[in-house]
């Protein structure tokens, strides 16, 4: 399935590079303005904004805007009800008036659709919002990964093929909540029926439920940027998740684990820095060539700006990819100020953050600024 950038997919009015180009024209480029939701890793994006000379402009909820006081990185706040606010022509529209620039994260693609963020928010986004389509369709992402070269866990299309240990998924961005594991089609339904009980799934939600071979190694979340302006792909950070609870049931004696038997959750709450050994990261980075060579395929002109793999290497050296993020991913907050990778590139003070801020930055030197938005 092919996808050209500024193709309608399920809208007839898709935002275009082009579209973007025309906004600009009523920018004033000296006042450009990087802004985010206040979410996930809004303090990543502002704190590299500013080291690059930009202002930044956070939309939060009442709820959350002490986090932005707290760290002053934001030169404006505005307070919204709900992050769907941004799909007001009003809010839009002042964004605009404030030379915005935004820089999507997880936050986008957890309350907004993808069809919303590409065909209804006017305002102009770094990256290729396009690929967001191929982010949050688990199937169509699966074949990117697999056209890339990639090697992939298998995967079920209903609870009575599981035949093996399997993860059960939920689609988009939703920081692993509800996710479960089941080996057989019985324990699968008594798993999901316990997690809508307890609330962390809803009844709708079992209809698109992603069933994923569950492969045994370590998970291993590498983080890449593709440079329109440098023709690059660089390799910048590398995170892996600390996971409730499935992180803590190490610390009960397997007896105790028997005798209540825990369903143990996937929900992330933070990140751990890795350094991984030097003979995988050759291959790591050959993935994230060829993932980027494949998606200027299928949505030109492919990844603009962060990106991220999620990986298991087993024990025997194989690198399976079970998912893409199209975007900064919150693993990339643990690197910011120290990220081994990018120092080694760039040197010290380098982090996802910056280098977009950085991207955009050089992006504007050059009159090249319509070619890394969408």
């Amino acid at each position: 399935m092919r996808c050209e950038r500024g193709s309608a997919r399920g809208s007839g009015n898709v935002i275009t590079s082009k579209d973007s180009a025309a906004m600009l024209e009523k920018y004033d480029l000296n006042k450009l303005a990087i802004g985010t939701l206040g979410s996930h890793s809004a303090l990543n994006i502002f704190k590299g904004a500013k080291e690059e000379g930009f202002r930044t402009v956070c939309i939060s909820t009442e709820k959350n805007a002490m986090l932005y006081k707290k760290f002053p990185l934001a030169d404006e706040i505005i307070i919204v009800k709900d992050f769907t606010e941004l799909l007001s022509p009003a809010l839009q529209e002042k964004l605009r008036s404030l030379n915005v620039i935004l820089i999507p994260h997880g936050s986008f693609t957890a309350y907004l659709s993808t069809e919303q963020l590409t065909s209804s928010l006017r305002v102009p986004m770094f990256g290729n919002r396009q690929l967001l389509h191929w982010e949050a369709n688990r199937e169509e992402q699966a074949d990117w990964l697999r056209k890339a070269g990639l090697l992939l866990p298998a995967t079920f299309k209903k609870p009575d093929e599981i035949d093996r240990l399997v993860i059960a998924k939920l689609p988009g961005a939703k920081g692993g909540k509800g996710y479960f594991l089941a080996n057989s089609p019985s324990s699968f339904r008594k798993k999901a029926k316990e997690m809508v009980d307890r609330g962390l799934l809803r009844e709708e939600d079992l209809e698109k439920i992603h069933l994923q071979e569950y492969a045994l190694g370590v998970n291993v979340y590498p983080s890449y940027f593709s440079s329109i302006i440098k023709d690059d792909v660089e390799f910048l950070a590398v995170d892996r998740r600390y996971e409730s609870a499935v992180d803590a049931i190490g610390k009960i004696p397997a007896s105790e684990q028997l005798e209540i038997d825990v369903n143990p959750t996937y929900t992330i709450v933070g990140n751990f820095p890795i350094v991984l050994r030097e003979s995988l990261l050759p291959e790591l980075i050959r993935m994230g060539e060829n993932v980027h060579k494949k998606a200027m395929e299928l949505a030109p002109p492919g990844i603009i700006g962060p990106f991220c793999l999620e990986t298991v290497i087993t024990d025997d050296l194989k690198i399976y990819t079970f998912e893409i993020s199209a975007r900064i991913v919150a693993g990339t907050n643990i690197g910011i100020g120290t990220s081994p990778y990018a120092y080694l590139r760039y040197g010290a003070d380098m982090y996802m953050g910056r280098r977009i801020a950085l991207e955009l930055k050089e992006a504007r030197e050059q009159g090249r600024l319509p070619e890394v938005l969408a």
